[in-house]
């Protein structure tokens, strides 16, 4: 289940957002929690499996466009389709059918593309 970041969750969002390759410095991972925190076009949302929060996806929005700019699973529970349910939810969550990946999530967001014979 897809919930929008609150503070409550800031030291797991941290913690998720280090599995990503440039953000691996706590000054960095403060400063991008500090963007989620003030900026209205910075939204941020984790993903709940059972009792624990195990995925994030961070999104940028340009005007009605979504740009990716975080996307990360905890290393443990990677290989369970995580990503492309967070991706599936993250549509309706946003109201926009448009989100794209910023350079630095391409790779993953391509693995977790959501195969349109699915829907």
């Amino acid at each position: 289940m897809l919930l929008r970041y609150k503070k409550a969750f800031e030291k797991i969002s941290m913690g998720l957002l280090s599995f990503m390759p440039h953000e691996k410095d706590v000054k960095k991972l403060l400063e991008t929690i500090h963007q989620y925190e003030t900026n209205p076009d910075w939204h941020l949302f984790l993903w709940k499996k059972g009792e624990d929060l195990v995925g994030l996806v961070g999104v940028r929005m340009n005007n009605a466009n979504g740009i990716i700019q975080h996307l990360s699973v905890n290393p443990s529970h990677r290989g369970e389709g995580i990503g492309k349910e967070m991706l599936k939810s993250l549509t309706s969550t946003l109201h926009t059918s448009s989100i794209q990946p910023s350079e630095e999530v391409k790779s993953f967001y391509e693995k977790c593309q959501i195969d349109k014979e699915e829907d």
